[in-house]
């Protein structure tokens, strides 16, 4: 095992930023004191070892990392209040690679927790009761992280550069409109992507749920067109009939891609809560263009989806059809959940089409109102050997704590 300690080099943009976000943070710190008005500082760690173990020729991978945050948030000033968040990774145990970050690419199975030092949020806010909208780097999600997420399962979560603009003229009725330049992945620093992404989303609350329509025009900032275009709407609800509570969801989207490929997405879940237990089950296509791209979702905390193993962060090009069941309650003062997924392409290969199977296991407790832990398991099976997946187990277990 070696223990690398490795400097990251800031560019001269970056540090332009840094300074111009940090001097904006101070002169509305001030402003704040003048007006006697305090400010907050707030961060968390979290200690992690995760291992991974797969049929193929790469060796196992054990990561044991800490991560660490750090950040203050202004009071609000005539509605203006400011958030400046650092963000670091440490590799204590270090046999993992991240070939996306460049991080020992080839030898290890991947655990994309790569040694990162970064500024992880700076931003300004203008907030009323009805209107908030955010300049600079933060941390933006909508809808359950389907399509635009914060990756936090990850040691470096990924924030976004832009304006988030949320406007809410009633309590039933919420806009959204948002302009990203650059996506700060989970790789660290080698990994973020400049873009021109558009986000609109838009929702309304009704008595059998809430209803959201989106479109999310998406670009990476590049001479060759790489536009993923998505339109969709969605339903989610709940009914309590005597003492049962009944979950229900449906969403459809359609996705065009290089102005090239036509894709679907589907995806409705039904469920119950009945004495503390929650059962669910569930239905989710990511369609494919007869067998030549899958329909795709590149800003979405992804690992939340079709199982912890990650064997689908990128959709296959024929498709994914994921069928699942999960159940969850409470033991011993944590919460559990358990799940299985079984995995099938939506364009069969040659007459192939099973992705495989997985399983996935949880456990989180709070152990005092600052500090928490957690164990979790998935174990992958492989499908047809077209798909070119081989089996796969991984295991965490982690410790945090917040001030």
């Amino acid at each position: 095992m070696n223990i690398i300690s490795k400097k990251r080099k800031i560019s001269t943009a970056k540090l332009l930023v840094s300074a111009v976000l940090s001097s904006t943070l101070l002169s509305t710190s001030a402003m704040a004191d003048e007006a006697n008005v305090n400010g907050k500082f707030y961060g968390d760690l979290r200690l992690r070892y995760e291992s991974v173990s797969q049929d193929n020729p790469l060796e196992d991978a054990d990561a044991l990392t800490m991560r660490a945050k750090l950040g203050f948030e202004t009071s609000s000033l005539n509605g203006f209040s400011a958030v400046l968040e650092g963000e670091t990774n440490i590799e204590l145990i270090d046999d993992f690679s991240v070939p996306p970050a460049g991080v020992r690419p080839g030898q290890f199975s991947v655990i994309a927790d790569p040694a990162t030092e970064e500024i992880d949020q700076a931003f300004i806010q203008y907030k009323t009761d009805k209107l908030t909208a955010k300049v600079g780097r933060q941390v933006f999600t909508l809808d359950g992280h389907r399509f635009v997420g914060h990756v936090g399962w990850r040691q470096d979560r990924q924030t976004f550069d832009g304006i988030v603009v949320n406007y809410k003229p009633s309590a039933d009725f919420t806009i959204n409109a948002s302009y990203i330049d650059k996506r700060n992945r989970i790789f660290a620093n080698e990994g973020d992507i400049d873009s021109k992404d558009t986000i609109l989303n838009s929702s309304y609350k009704t008595s059998f749920g809430k209803i959201t329509g989106y479109a999310y025009l998406l670009e990476v900032d590049s001479a060759v067109d790489n536009s993923l275009d998505t339109f969709g709407v969605s339903l989610k609800g709940s009914k309590k009939i005597n003492d049962t509570k009944f979950l229900y969801t449906a969403e459809y989207a359609t996705q065009d891609a290089n102005d090239a490929f036509d894709t679907d997405y589907i995806f409705l879940e039904g469920g119950a809560v009945i004495s503390g237990i929650t059962a669910k089950l569930g239905y989710e296509l990511l369609g494919s263009d007869d067998g030549q791209k899958g329909f795709a979702t590149p800003l979405a905390t992804l690992h939340k989806f079709n199982g912890w193993s990650d064997q689908f962060l990128g959709t296959p090009d024929a498709g994914l059809e994921d069928i699942y069941v999960s159940v969850a309650g409470k033991f011993a003062g944590g919460k559990w959940l358990a799940a299985i997924h079984k995995f099938s392409a939506d364009d069969s290969v040659g007459g192939a089409d099973d992705l495989g199977d997985e399983i996935n296991l949880l456990y989180t407790r709070k152990i005092t109102d600052n500090v928490s832990g957690g164990a979790k398991f998935a174990a992958y099976s492989a499908g047809d050997a077209v798909f070119r997946k081989v089996d796969t187990d991984k295991f965490w277990l982690w410790a945090s704590l917040k001030f």
